[in-house]
C-alpha cells in the first residue's frame, strides 16, 4: 500500500490500486466514532457520448441516464430497496450525481461492515427491468418538473447556458421529461456495464481503522470482474467566447436572484490546484465578507448578504459563479466588473492578500475535522486528477504575483455573464 502522508494537518492516506482496477483509499482517524465510505465512478452527466472499451463505434445515450442510473442502482432483484436496508441497520445513506461523477455512500457509528455488505453488494448487481424502468421516470419526471420550479436552480443552469454553447455542463444533470422518456434498460445496462468498470472507480473510506485490516474486509466483497480498457469520452468542441452577456427571467420570488458567471480555460493538471486557490482568494478580495465593496452594496441595500463565491471546474470545464439576492443586480454586476479593473490597474494589497490566504488555509484544515468531509473532497478531487492534500502545500507557497496573473486573465469582463430571476 502507497502511503501518503501529510504532516500539517497530521493525516496519512493509504492507497492501493486492485487488480481488477480499483483504487481504494483509506484515511485513519484514531479514536473517531464515526465512520464513513464512499464509493464512486467516473461517470456523470456530462457522459453522454463515448466509445464503450474495445468498440470502435460511438455510443450516444439520451441525457440524464448517469441520474436515472443512481436511483436505480439500489432497486434489488429481491424487490427490497438497499436503501431502506441500510437504514434500517441505523447507518445514514444516500447517493448522489454531478457532472463528472457518481457517488453512493453511507455514514455510521455501529454495523459498519453490515452496511458496507449491503453498499457492496448493490453497486456490484444491478436489477433492472422494463417495468421498473417505466416506473422511475415517472419519479424522475416529477424531480425535474420540481426543479423546473425552483428559482435558484433556475437562476444557475440560465447563467451556464450564457456561457456554454455546445458543452454538456450547461444541461441539467437529470436530464428532461423528453430525454429520460428515451432511457430503457438496455441502455442503463450498456453504461453501467461500462462506467461501474472497477477500473473507472474508487473507494474511499474514512474512521478508526487498520487499513490492512479494512482492505482485506473490501477485497473479500469484490467480485470477480477484471479492469476494462480506456473509455473514450466525447465533448464537443466549446468555443472561448460566451453566448450572450444577460440573461432574464420571471418566476416567483421573493427580491431578485442573480448569478455573475465567468467562462474560464480549462487548466493544466499541475496548474488546477494553485489556479483554484488563486481564484478563491481574489474572490473574497473582490466581494467577500471582509471586502469593502460587499460593505458598501450592503449598506446601500444591494446585497442582503454575502455572495456565495464558486469556482466549478473538472477536466473539461472551468468557470467562476458569485450568486446573490439584490433589489438591482445590474448594479451590483457593473459594481463588480469596476471592482476588478481597479484591481487590475493597481498592486495587490499585501496585508489583504495575506489575511484572506490565511483565513482560506484555516478553512481548509478545519476539513480534516470531520470524516464525510475528507471522502468526498478526495472522491472528487481523484476524479479531477488531483491530490488533496495538494491544497496545503500550494497555499503556502502561491504568491500575489501568482495571483494578480490569475486576475488579468481569468477576470475578463467579455467573459462575464448576469443570469437574473425577477419576480414575475
Amino acid at each position: 500500500m502507497q502511503i501518503i502522508e501529510n504532516l500539517k494537518v497530521q493525516e496519512k492516506v493509504y492507497v492501493e490500486k486492485l487488480e481488477n482496477g480499483l483504487t481504494v483509499m483509506i484515511i485513519p482517524k484514531k479514536g473517531v466514532q464515526k465512520k464513513y465510505a464512499i464509493i464512486g465512478t467516473n461517470y456523470g452527466s456530462n457522459d453522454s457520448k463515448f466509445i464503450v472499451p474495445g468498440e470502435d463505434k460511438e455510443t450516444e445515450v439520451p441525457k440524464g441516464v448517469a441520474h436515472f442510473l443512481e436511483h436505480k442502482m439500489f432497486e434489488q432483484e429481491s424487490g427490497l430497496n438497499s436503501l431502506d436496508t441500510l437504514t434500517a441497520l441505523g447507518v445514514e445513506a444516500n447517493a448522489y450525481t454531478t457532472n463528472d461523477h457518481t457517488a453512493y455512500l453511507f455514514e455510521c457509528t455501529e454495523n459498519f461492515y453490515p452496511a458496507l455488505d449491503e453498499l457492496m453488494d448493490y453497486i456490484q448487481h444491478p436489477y433492472f427491468t422494463d417495468e421498473n424502468v417505466e416506473k422511475e421516470k415517472g419519479i424522475i419526471g416529477q424531480e425535474i418538473m420540481m426543479y423546473d420550479d425552483y428559482p435558484e436552480w433556475k437562476v444557475y443552469l440560465n447563467a451556464l447556458e450564457a456561457m456554454y454553447y455546445e458543452h454538456p455542463i450547461k444541461l441539467d444533470i437529470t436530464g428532461t421529461i423528453e430525454t429520460i422518456s428515451h432511457i430503457n434498460k438496455e441502455i442503463l445496462y450498456k453504461c453501467y456495464n461500462t462506467f461501474y468498470n472497477p477500473s473507472n472507480m474508487v473507494m474511499v473510506v474514512c474512521g478508526d481503522f487498520e487499513p490492512e485490516k479494512l482492505l482485506e474486509e473490501i477485497k473479500k466483497r469484490l467480485i470477480n470482474k477484471e479492469a476494462n480498457g480506456e473509455i473514450k469520452r466525447i465533448y464537443p468542441k466549446e468555443k472561448e467566447d460566451i453566448v450572450k452577456n444577460k440573461v432574464e427571467e420571471k418566476m416567483d420570488v421573493s427580491q431578485p436572484l442573480f448569478v455573475i458567471g465567468i467562462k474560464d480555460k480549462i487548466a493544466d493538471t499541475k496548474e488546477r490546484v494553485r489556479k483554484h486557490i488563486a481564484v478563491e482568494i481574489l474572490l473574497n478580495m473582490i466581494i467577500g465578507k471582509s471586502s469593502k465593496l460587499y460593505k458598501e452594496l450592503y449598506e446601500e441595500g444591494l446585497l442582503y448578504a454575502t455572495p456565495s463565491l464558486d469556482y466549478e471546474f473538472s477536466k473539461d470545464y472551468a468557470h467562476i459563479l458569485i450568486t446573490g439576492q439584490s433589489p438591482k443586480p445590474e448594479i451590483v454586476y457593473e459594481k463588480i466588473k469596476q471592482q476588478v479593473n481597479n484591481m487590475k490597474n493597481t498592486t495587490i494589497d499585501s496585508q489583504e492578500f495575506n489575511r484572506i490566504k490565511k483565513r482560506i488555509y484555516g478553512e481548509y484544515i478545519k476539513e480534516y475535522n470531520d470524516v464525510s468531509n475528507i471522502a468526498r473532497m478526495f472522491l472528487a478531487d481523484f476524479f479531477k486528477e488531483i491530490n488533496s492534500f495538494d491544497y496545503l502545500e500550494e497555499m503556502l507557497i502561491i504568491n500575489e504575483q501568482y495571483v494578480d496573473q490569475v486576475l488579468k486573465s481569468v477576470f475578463d469582463d467579455t467573459k462575464m455573464v448576469l443570469s437574473v430571476i425577477k419576480k414575475s
